[in-house]
C-alpha cells in the first residue's frame, strides 16, 4: 500500500542517480578540514582579550 510519499527510491538532491548510498562521507578532505577548523576555533579560544576591550567591558559596569 503507497500513500504517495515513497522515499525510498529518491535520490539525494545533488547526489547523481545511483550514487547515494545513505551513508556519510568520511573522506580524508573531511577530515583535514574538520581538524582545520578545530585548530582555528582552539585558537581563537586561547586568544588574548586585547586591553582596549577590557577597559570597555569595565566601563559598563
Amino acid at each position: 500500500m503507497s500513500l504517495g510519499h515513497d522515499t525510498q527510491n529518491e535520490t539525494p538532491a545533488g547526489t547523481p542517480a545511483g550514487k547515494g548510498t545513505g551513508k556519510p562521507r568520511d573522506t580524508a578532505r573531511d577530515r583535514q578540514m574538520g581538524t582545520a577548523l578545530r585548530s582555528v576555533y582552539q585558537q581563537t579560544v586561547e586568544e588574548a582579550v586585547p586591553d582596549e576591550f577590557l577597559a570597555l567591558l569595565g566601563k559598563l559596569d
